[in-house]
């Protein structure tokens, strides 16, 4: 398995296709209005993530844009996440609908409490401090 860095302390990137391929094939899959979610309980003390868009979501810009804003909501919410995953981010087409930073970050979190990785009691004694 091949990983990078993304500056995350428990999370690598995913870099293979034979990586991604194993966990659409064997993970379970979310969906959301932005985002598809895969995941696979595969890894005892880390997490590995990938994030995809195809051409139909649009040019390259803006792939990479969405792209940046779901490694950045990933990085954000880290320490609310259950090690022990492998996730894939898939971006779904909006032509006409270009989601925000904040949008992201709601179907994010709704995806990963749904997959069961995501530490909701520890989020809203965060926001409760605020």
């Amino acid at each position: 398995m091949a990983f990078s860095q993304l500056n995350m302390i428990f999370t690598a990137a995913l870099k293979k296709n034979s990586d991604f391929s194993r966990i659409y094939k064997k993970g379970r899959h979310y969906t959301s209005k932005y985002l598809i979610l895969y995941v696979l309980r595969e890894y005892p003390d880390k997490n590995a993530l990938g994030v995809t868009a195809s051409r139909k979501v649009g040019k390259s810009v803006r792939r990479n844009k969405l792209k940046r804003l779901v490694k950045e909501n990933y990085r954000l919410m880290e320490g609310y996440i259950l090690t022990g995953f492998a996730f894939v981010f898939v971006i779904r087409a909006q032509r006409d609908d270009m989601p925000d930073f904040y949008a992201i970050r709601r179907d994010m979190r709704s995806l990963l409490a749904r997959a069961g990785a995501f530490d909701c009691d520890k989020w809203e004694i965060s926001l409760q401090g605020d």
